[in-house]
């Protein structure tokens, strides 16, 4: 899988409380946005480094018209990761929900208990990674 800085929300980012992605990206600039409508824009998010203590993780898709988000509006969230949050652990495909502002950012909200360690490199990527065996 091949990541594009400019299209990369956190690089390794450690996540032990609530936090915004490191980077916000413009929407018009995400790979596969002006591929037109109906096209999927991919994120790939996985753990670089695995999560202890963690009770749980969601992980939201923000946007909003201000690069501070005063006013983010939440666009999707995933179902709490728990035990999966080991090295090398990706969520299945997430596709890029419609409903963008000017600026998109990842939230990571931790439950429970706060994690001692743990980060995370997610990003907008322009097809999914598939791994093909024997092939």
């Amino acid at each position: 899988m091949i990541f594009d800085y400019q299209n990369l929300f956190s690089n390794d980012q450690a996540i032990t409380a609530d936090a915004a992605s490191t980077n916000v990206i413009k929407a018009q600039s995400l790979v596969g946005a002006d591929s037109g409508p109906g096209e999927p824009i991919n994120l790939d998010v996985r753990v670089t480094t695995a999560f202890a203590t963690l009770t749980s993780l969601d992980i939201s898709v923000q946007t909003d018209d201000d690069e501070a988000f005063g006013t983010a509006v939440t666009l999707s969230t995933t179902n709490a990761l728990a035990a999966a949050l080991v090295v090398g652990y990706k969520l299945p495909v997430v596709i890029m929900p419609s409903g963008l502002k000017k600026y998109v950012r990842l939230y990571y909200n931790v439950n429970g208990s706060d994690a001692t360690a743990g980060k995370i490199m997610a990003g907008v990527v322009a097809s999914p990674h598939t791994t093909v065996i024997g092939g």
